[in-house]
């Protein structure tokens, strides 16, 4: 009996050390007093560039109305 219990906590003792060894290598994010913060490997995170685009978005919408209106008074007449 000694020897399932030797084996049921060598068991047990590699489950943890391999949950411990993979949030160690991971890395997560933590949630401390409401806040949200990176896992400690944030800095090698690949920094991602959006150029800024115009102010108006609707800029093609825009003008597709502004075309149509221009024509339906000019059928107007």
């Amino acid at each position: 009996m000694s020897e399932n219990n030797n084996k049921r906590t060598l068991h047990i003792a590699l489950g943890v050390a391999m949950l411990l060894s993979t949030a160690v290598t991971t890395g997560c994010q933590v949630s401390v007093a409401g806040q949200t913060l990176p896992s400690s490997f944030y800095h090698l995170d690949d920094v991602q560039y959006f150029p800024k685009g115009p102010e108006f978005k609707l800029a093609r919408e825009a003008a597709a109305l502004k075309e149509a209106r221009a024509e339906e008074a000019a059928n107007r007449r």
